[in-house]
């Protein structure tokens, strides 16, 4: 499968703001990596291989490494309070482990039109693309001031987790139109009742 040839059956609801909070996303509201195709149209559209990149060779193993490594990373980043429980360890044992894989090589070359474009020096592996998301976890983490802005969407029954970027970090929700117009119509009808009581 050619990315870039078709609508891909995955298409992000917004933009966490990290690859690796995007990953989280593709479990919610239902599980979005629910194939090898989905899970290609999602490494293409992360933007983890170069638009074109030939994934044919990805495998139902692929998945599992893929919903493994979003647990430990929604592990880590949901529960930032509990370092010293035994799960906590473990995810953040897995992550380190999954970041030091050997991540796919990028080289520039001359495309059709003479400009140089970005492919890969080889076929991207499952342990080389799970490498740079994990990494991707790791400098999230470990960086204070990435760390603070990370907020989870008051949406009821949201569970999508960004890095607000906004200005004087008060975004609240994953999405204005989505999870905030939900807010504004349940605000807008609790005053309406009221007013009628």
């Amino acid at each position: 499968m050619a990315l870039g040839t078709a609508t891909p059956p995955y298409a992000p609801r917004f933009d966490a703001g990290r690859i690796c909070l995007d990953l989280l996303a593709t479990a919610h509201p239902a599980e979005r990596l629910d194939g090898v195709e989905a899970l290609c149209a999602w490494i293409g559209g992360a933007g983890l291989v170069p638009e074109g990149t030939g994934l044919g060779h990805a495998e139902a193993s692929w998945l599992v490494g893929f919903r493994e490594l979003r647990a430990y990373v929604a592990q880590l980043v949901r529960d930032p309070h509990a370092p010293d429980t035994p799960t906590y360890e473990h995810a953040l044992r897995r992550v380190n482990e999954v970041a030091q894989g050997q991540t796919p090589v990028p080289r520039a070359v001359r495309g059709a039109e003479g400009g140089l474009r970005r492919e890969l020096a080889g076929p991207p592996t499952c342990a080389g693309l799970l490498a740079l998301v994990a990494r991707d976890a790791v400098d999230l983490l470990t960086d204070p001031v990435a760390r603070a802005a990370v907020r989870e969407c008051e949406g009821d029954n949201c569970p999508l987790v960004y890095l607000d970027t906004s200005r004087g970090r008060r975004r609240r929700w994953c999405s204005s139109e989505v999870c905030g117009n939900r807010e504004r119509v349940a605000r807008h009808r609790r005053r309406a009742a009221l007013a009628r009581a």
